[in-house]
């Protein structure tokens, strides 16, 4: 198991996301008390994608944020590096591709370090609760930076810091004691659990992380707390 203060090795990390692959959106839906789904349209609508836009959604997992793209007319291509995550989604999105009114969705397995596109393929790249499993959050930023075009959006969507020191210490004990707890009861990989509470817990504040986000080559970067600041998304443009 690679723990939250070690080096985040790709293989390891996908292939602990391919053990919780088949109850991941339940479980998410249990630890934030729904919270998440809120949080994915909020995403979708600070994005504001529509008709005639190209979207990469990186560590889309399910596919279940990708859809909030195709459901405003966007074009979405829907990227994550564990096989057992995008074959978890893939009958869901099959069906919701024949939809009407929505856009297309494509699906790629692929490394957010190494990217398999194109310099200047999309028009916004977005990334929820997937940059703190990066081996290099800011390498993988440049290579967000790479495929989106002149003027395009970057959409960070990450566990942060609670803005009331008081909650902020409470939320962490819940994340390091509890979280663990209800997991081992519902989980199949309990460790794996450990782990994504312990890697929100080190992830850096929201202004820290604006700082490796501009460092990283992008404009205009400001971030909205959700949920008090349990949540946190960063915006920012490439400028050239």
């Amino acid at each position: 198991m690679t723990r939250a203060d070690l080096d985040k090795q790709p293989g390891d990390v996908a292939a602990m996301f391919d053990g919780i692959a088949e109850r991941y959106d339940l479980l998410n839906d249990i630890l934030s008390a729904g919270q998440v789904r809120l949080w994915r349209r909020a995403v979708a609508r600070i994005t504001g994608a529509g008709p005639g836009d190209r979207v990469l959604d990186l560590a889309a997992g399910t596919g279940t944020s990708a859809l909030s793209f195709t459901a405003t007319g966007a074009d979405c291509v829907a990227c994550d590096f564990s096989l057992g995550m995008l074959r978890a989604g893939q009958s869901r999105l099959a069906q919701r591709d024949r939809q009407q009114h929505s856009g297309r969705i494509g699906v790629v397995a692929g490394d957010a370090l190494r990217l398999p596109f194109r310099d200047e393929a999309f028009d916004a790249v977005t990334i929820s609760f997937g940059l703190r499993n990066v081996a290099s959050p800011g390498a993988a930023l440049a290579e967000m930076r790479r495929v989106t075009r002149p003027g395009g959006r970057l959409v960070v969507c990450e566990f942060s810091t609670i803005t009331i020191a008081p909650l902020d210490m409470l939320y962490r004990r819940y994340l390091i004691n509890v979280l663990p707890a209800i997991a081992r009861r519902t989980a199949r990989n309990a460790e794996a659990y450990q782990y994504l509470a312990e890697s929100i817990a080190d992830w850096p504040a929201q202004r820290a992380l604006a700082g490796v986000i501009e460092a990283a080559g992008w404009s205009a970067v400001r971030w909205r707390d959700l949920s008090l600041g349990v949540v946190a998304v960063h915006v920012a443009r490439r400028a050239r």
